[in-house]
């Protein structure tokens, strides 16, 4: 909570259509009556000039407006900016977004020994194409040990319409027609459920959506084509069989992850990314019943969807608040340093990838999901 007398101006500069989302007055006024106060930047005006903001927030692209941000540090360095362009820029290109999850394994593996039965996280097998003759190379196939169906996914991940069109394809025919670059992942039996999980700092929620429906060896022998991911969220009417699926699954037998397992993956996400607003999409893989796949990550994701959003979204500002406020105690020399800057700066950073990677259906917003701290 800001200090008595003292309140904390969060600047916020977002696209329309994420505003619209994240800035709803339930969250507003719960943050004001926390102290903190959300007010919106101008982007026809120098971000320097505007202002006093203790934290700013964003989801926005291009060298003109990093060349912003850091004008606005200069001038404020004991402001915290999340998050900072060079971390988010990782998850713009679908391949190094989940490089940082095969680190974390390595990593994971070196310095604890795997037990009998103990959950395991990972990446499905993918790959990346950037010439058409390469897509049906057979050659590259197996060395990647990939096989039909897989998931193509545009390698550029900023958010546009264009990074959302993904496809599932059955066979090579459908393969040739797509243009490079595409990352191809392969398609894994998931049950049908997709874990959303929310980080927000040091808090992380995980929720639970429906997702594609699984494919038995002899029914994948008899599909061809492929599947636009909005022909199979819409579920048209052709599309009997994903039909019957959806109506005849319960969402409630998708057995959640352990929460000590995900607040793991969570709490090392944040700190090898250096991010304090993200989401990553979880699959669990049923032919390994304690396997769990990252499929996907997100900046400033769409935080509306998550419960309780309003209360955890304060929490997070409330915190920002109060570590400035030990920071100020501390004295301004400290916050001359580079390290310091840095740490302030690097808490907190800017993007535009949205939701997941496989079509969901909306989320109940009284459905019930625990905050875990990490």
């Amino acid at each position: 909570m800001a200090e008595a007398g003292r309140r904390f101006g969060v600047g916020y500069a977002l696209m329309p259509k994420k505003q619209a989302s994240f800035i709803q007055l339930s969250l507003v006024d719960m943050l004001k009556e926390r102290g903190i106060d959300l007010v919106q930047i101008d982007m026809g005006r120098p971000l320097a000039d505007q202002g006093p903001f203790d934290c700013v927030i964003h989801k926005m692209y291009g060298e003109e407006w990093r060349k912003q941000l850091e004008e606005f540090r200069a001038g404020n360095p004991s402001a915290c900016i999340v998050d900072h362009p060079d971390d988010i820029r990782r998850l713009h290109n679908r391949i190094s977004m989940l490089q940082v999850v095969e680190e974390l394994k390595v990593e994971k593996d070196a310095e604890e020994e795997e037990k009998e039965g103990e959950e395991t996280f990972g990446i499905p097998k993918q790959m990346v194409v950037y010439e058409e003759e390469r897509l049906v190379d057979r050659s590259l196939w197996e060395e990647r040990s990939l096989k039909f169906p897989v998931i193509a996914k545009p390698l550029v991940a900023d958010g546009s319409a264009k990074s959302h069109k993904m496809s599932l394809v059955f066979d090579e025919v459908a393969l040739g027609k797509l243009k490079p670059p595409i990352v191809l992942q392969e398609f894994v039996n998931h049950g049908g459920v997709i874990f959303k999980v929310y980080v927000v700092g040091k808090r992380v929620v995980c929720v639970k959506r429906k997702s594609l429906p699984d494919y038995s060896d002899e029914k994948l022998g008899t599909l061809q084509g492929s599947m636009s991911f909005s022909q199979i969220s819409n579920l048209t009417a052709h599309v009997k069989d994903h039909e019957k699926y959806y109506k005849s699954m319960n969402l409630e037998e998708g057995e959640m992850p352990p929460q000590k397992f995900i607040a793991k993956i969570a709490r090392r996400l944040r700190k090898a990314m250096n991010l304090d607003l993200f989401n990553f999409d979880v699959i669990r893989d049923v032919r390994v019943g304690n396997r769990y796949l990252v499929i996907d990550i997100n900046y400033f994701p769409g935080y509306a969807k998550m419960p309780s959003y309003e209360s955890v979204l304060t929490d997070f500002f409330c915190d920002m608040a109060k570590e400035k406020e030990k920071n100020a105690i501390v004295g301004p020399e400290a916050l001359l340093s580079d390290k310091k800057i840095r740490k302030v700066v690097s808490n907190s950073c800017c993007s535009q990838g949205d939701d997941g990677a496989l079509p969901v259906s909306p989320l109940k917003r009284e459905e019930e999901n625990p905050v875990i701290p990490v």
